[in-house]
């Protein structure tokens, strides 16, 4: 399976809730990476493994957010690299706002795992609706 084609399928999964298949794509050493000052990591320094992937974005994700969603628009292969284009919706409990905030994601696929993510988002938009100072 091709790079684009094995992202997609992570989409897919992300979207069914079929978290189990999103984790499988998962090295077990996958650095991810959050937006720097987004409110779920500050300081812009990588989760290593699944596991720390659940527990400090997936769990608080599924927890506070109401109907959080994923939409992809484009995805663009760039050798061991895919980069996708998408929208994050949602409305965060907590303050009742709700979100349709523009997203980059960077994805590097090695032996047909994912080994890192990196993030870009409008982080301001993120503490507004999240309600973080």
């Amino acid at each position: 399976m091709d790079n684009v084609s094995l992202l997609k399928n992570l989409y897919d999964a992300f979207g069914r809730g079929d978290i189990r298949t999103v984790l499988g794509t998962m090295s077990p050493d996958i650095h991810w990476y959050q937006a720097e000052n987004n409110p779920y990591m500050r300081s812009g320094e990588p989760w290593v493994g699944p596991d720390a992937v659940v527990d400090n974005l997936f769990m608080k994700l599924g927890a506070e957010w109401d109907g959080f969603s994923v939409h992809p628009k484009a995805f663009h292969g760039a050798g061991n690299s895919v980069i996708v284009e998408a929208r994050y919706s949602g409305t965060y409990k907590k303050t009742g706002k709700s979100m349709d905030t523009q997203v980059c994601h960077v994805w590097d696929v090695e032996g047909g795992k994912v080994t890192r993510f990196q993030q870009y988002v409008d982080t301001a938009k993120l503490h507004d609706v999240m309600g973080v100072k």
